[in-house]
């Protein structure tokens, strides 16, 4: 297997330079490659078991709460953004207000996170960069040597356990559908750590799935702060164009997904007889795997 050792590289550095810099407002961007880049390393070091260190284990609390204060700042980001979306609307002031919130309010989580990265760093930022080389050294072992194969048969197991996991619950809806995103990012995470991943078409379909799913919440939020920040109520012809929005993205989002899980992961045959219902491995998913495992 050839790993994406570069994609290791990148997100170590992205991480670092953020903790180095720690600036008092850090642009979305910014924001973006922090949570993304540090998700991207404890899927890594989860995946190849390093997590079961105690050396490692402190980096990931560490990591852990600076990705999830990010995450704050991050929310307002995509709100502001969402909040652009809506210069038709037919009242003007409301989103003049809900600006003001929401810029207000990023301010605030980002001095949060610039006082939390004070307080961790530098021995966040040295933690990371030795395990980060752990990591890299084991990858270009296995890459090296195709007897060394401990790397990739973790990594196989890891994309055929998160594979498995994603064909549950058997019905989707609003109370478990964003919970389930968490594992679509994991399994993508996983099949990133291959130099194929950019070319499987699974990981193309999680990215999409991941990302539509992860904009309905947003508006969900979107509609409980502008029922919170404006006084109009039921008559606020904004907050009915939110709750409009936000059924139509939840439809996209639960729709892509059973298109997922219908054509790219596991699919099942039954069959007259007693024997019991029988899952079959999607192509797509055997072309994930073959990938993976290839020298």
């Amino acid at each position: 297997m050839s790993f994406d050792i570069e994609r290791l590289q990148k997100s170590t550095r992205r991480v670092t330079k953020f903790l180095r810099k720690n600036t008092k407002r850090p642009g979305s961007d910014a924001i973006h490659n922090l949570r993304t880049s540090a998700r991207s390393l404890e899927t890594t070091f989860a995946t190849l078991r390093l997590n079961s260190k105690g050396s490692i284990k402190r980096l990931l609390v560490d990591l852990k709460k600076v990705r999830k204060r990010a995450g704050k700042v991050r929310d307002m980001d995509v709100l502001m953004a969402d909040t652009l979306t809506l210069t038709q609307s037919k009242e003007p002031d409301c989103l003049v207000r809900l600006l003001e919130y929401l810029g207000a309010e990023r301010n605030k989580y980002a001095q949060e996170l610039q006082r939390l990265v004070k307080k961790t760093d530098p021995q966040l930022r040295r933690a990371l960069k030795r395990q980060s080389q752990r990591a890299e050294r084991l990858l270009k072992r296995a890459a090296n040597d195709s007897s060394d194969a401990k790397a990739i048969s973790m990594t196989l197991a890891k994309t055929i356990q998160l594979s498995a996991a994603l064909t549950r619950p058997a019905r989707l809806g609003r109370n478990n559908l964003h919970p389930y995103r968490l594992k679509v990012k994991e399994l993508r995470n996983v099949l990133q750590l291959s130099d194929q991943a950019d070319n499987l078409k699974l990981t193309k379909k999680l990215g999409e799935v991941k990302d539509a799913i992860g904009e309905w919440p947003d508006w969900e939020v979107f509609v409980s702060l502008a029922e919170q920040v404006l006084d109009h109520g039921r008559s606020c012809r904004l907050i009915k164009q939110l709750k409009a929005t936000t059924n139509s993205k939840y439809e996209d989002a639960l729709s892509l997904t059973n298109d997922l899980r219908l054509n790219y992961l596991q699919t099942g045959r039954k069959h007259k007889t007693r024997q019991r219902h029988q899952a079959l491995v999607s192509k797509p998913l055997l072309t994930a795997t073959s990938a993976i495992a290839q020298d």
